[in-house]
């Protein structure tokens, strides 16, 4: 089976720090480029961290500097380090990944885990 799990999310309060795990199945050989997206209560989806096959990340302006996403090549894990949260970082954050199977590539996008960060 083809797929990402999240894991890691949780309740939090304003100020501390969680990291977010994307780990992917057996099945992935790779995990090329891959990105966060968070979608709160009746807004969109958005994009707020992205790494490249080669290792360039980018943010969005609402998380620079505090948030960093990284990989583990060798455990196929893509992370999401958070500090400094606060209560607008609350929402379901997503991982998304352009993964390389044994014959060809895919997109696949995670089940999500929910942040909460509380004032």
């Amino acid at each position: 089976q083809v797929q990402l799990v999240e894991s890691g999310g949780g309740l939090v309060q304003a100020g501390g720090s969680l990291r977010l795990s994307c780990a992917a199945s057996e099945s992935i050989k790779s995990i090329r480029a891959a990105g966060w997206y968070r979608q709160a209560p009746r807004k969109q989806r958005e994009l707020v961290a992205f790494i490249t096959t080669a290792d360039n990340t980018s943010y969005a302006d609402s998380v620079k500097g505090r948030f960093t996403i990284s990989r583990d090549n060798a455990k196929n894990t893509v992370y999401l380090q958070m500090n400094s949260l606060k209560p607008e970082d609350t929402a379901v954050y997503y991982c998304n990944a352009v993964v390389r199977l044994l014959f060809r590539t895919m997109n696949v996008w995670g089940q999500g885990t929910q942040v909460t960060v509380s004032s």
